[in-house]
């Protein structure tokens, strides 16, 4: 297989699996011995919903324009999905008339292309028309001004709000009946604001956990924090798993 043929979600899989053998990491073990797929409990998919703050994400190239000649990213603290983690570093983001958010996180490992996330309302704040995107899409997006400790970035393109979806594993997929590429939809139950997400789009490869990433406006409009229960289904099906 050539590099021409590896499309994102097979990147980010073989990211993790290298990631992982580094740290010395391997399967998980269930109670008769046997491999567990990732983030399975008790025999069965653990589901978590995460709320994906606004954040950043950098190619090798704008790592050193931003933090100096030789920088890399510096890991602070792990993220759910294994093989990625929130950088100890931080950049400005800027807008149309200087409007700015000062402390934007950035994500790790590098990408091949920088791109910026963000919730609806931080888009407001800044004064761009972000649209909806899933990461990775970013043909036709607007740019932005990325500020560092040690230059600066002007980005033509890469600021996009990040559609929902959820990440599993391939044993996660058998379960719920989906593929990679499928809609699935999300019901938050929470006192007085339950809130049903269509369009999640399945995003499976062999090393993800089960985990459904939305931003902070959706995250507050659910009450996330006080839910009393998440139900994960496949979109036009009136199961529930």
């Amino acid at each position: 297989m050539n590099a021409t043929q590896i499309d994102r979600t097979q990147i980010e899989s073989l990211v993790r699996q290298a990631i992982q053998q580094s740290l010395g990491g391997g399967p998980s073990v269930a109670a008769d011995g046997s491999a567990s797929p990732p983030g399975w409990v008790n025999g069965k998919p653990n589901l978590r919903v995460s709320i994906s703050a606004r954040h950043v994400h950098l190619t090798d190239e704008h790592v050193e324009t931003l933090f100096g000649p030789g920088a890399v990213l510096e890991p602070e603290k792990p993220l759910y999905q294994d093989g990625f983690y929130a950088a100890k570093q931080t950049v400005m983001v800027v807008g149309p008339r200087r409007r700015m958010l000062p402390s934007v996180r950035v994500l790790g490992p590098t990408r091949s292309a920088s791109q910026v996330e963000l919730a609806f309302t931080d888009s407001i704040s800044l004064g761009i028309d972000a649209p909806v995107r899933h990461s990775g899409k970013i043909d036709d997006t607007p740019g932005c001004v990325l500020v560092g400790p040690a230059g600066t970035v002007q980005l033509d393109r890469g600021v996009i709000r990040a559609a929902r979806h959820v990440h599993m594993n391939f044993a996660d997929a058998d379960f719920y009946g989906v593929a990679d590429g499928d809609m699935m939809q999300l019901k938050i139950t929470s006192n007085d604001c339950s809130t049903v997400f269509e369009n999640l789009l399945v995003r499976a490869d062999k090393a993800a956990k089960l985990e459904v990433h939305i931003d902070t406006d959706e995250g507050n409009a659910c009450h996330l924090d006080r839910a009393s229960k998440v139900e994960l289904t496949k979109s036009g099906c009136s199961c529930k798993a």
